[in-house]
C-alpha cells in the first residue's frame, strides 16, 4: 500500500509530497511493524529531502514529537516533528486511539540496545 507524506523542512515555506511503499496491510489491519514502517518512512523522506546526495542511513525512532489528528474529510493523520522539520502522513481509515496505541508500542519496541554513532543514523 502507498502512504502519502507531506514534508516541511525548517526554513522552507512549502511542503513536498512523497509516497512511501512497502506497508503490507491496510490501516484498519495495521500491526506495530506496519506503523514502525510508516514512522521510519516519514523520517527517511525528511532526510532524503534535506540531504538528497547522502547515502541511506539507519533510522532510530526516538526523540520525535508525534500526534494523531482527525482529518477534515474523514480518517486520521500522523504528524511528527523533529528539529529538521515536520511530516504528515495520511489520511488513514483507522480509529485514532487504536493508531495512538500502535505508535506508542512501535516507539517503545524500537529502542536499540546499542545505538549507532549519531553520524550513522537519521534520527
Amino acid at each position: 500500500m502507498a502512504v502519502h507524506v507531506d514534508v516541511w523542512l525548517r526554513g522552507q515555506d512549502f511542503a513536498t509530497t512523497r509516497s512511501l511503499e512497502g506497508v503490507r496491510h491496510e490501516p484498519r489491519d495495521w500491526t506495530v511493524e506496519d506503523v514502525r514502517e510508516v514512522l521510519q518512512g516519514m523520517l527517511i523522506a525528511m532526510h532524503r529531502l534535506k540531504h538528497p546526495d547522502e547515502a541511506e542511513r539507519r533510522v532510530a525512532l526516538r526523540g520525535l514529537s508525534w500526534i494523531v489528528s482527525p482529518y477534515e474529510d474523514g480518517g486520521v493523520v500522523i504528524a511528527i516533528e523533529i528539529t529538521m522539520g515536520a511530516a504528515v502522513a495520511g489520511p488513514f481509515d483507522i480509529d485514532g486511539s487504536t493508531l495512538e496505541a500502535l505508535i506508542s508500542s512501535a516507539l517503545a519496541s524500537a529502542a536499540p540496545d546499542t545505538p549507532p554513532p549519531s553520524s550513522e543514523r537519521v534520527h
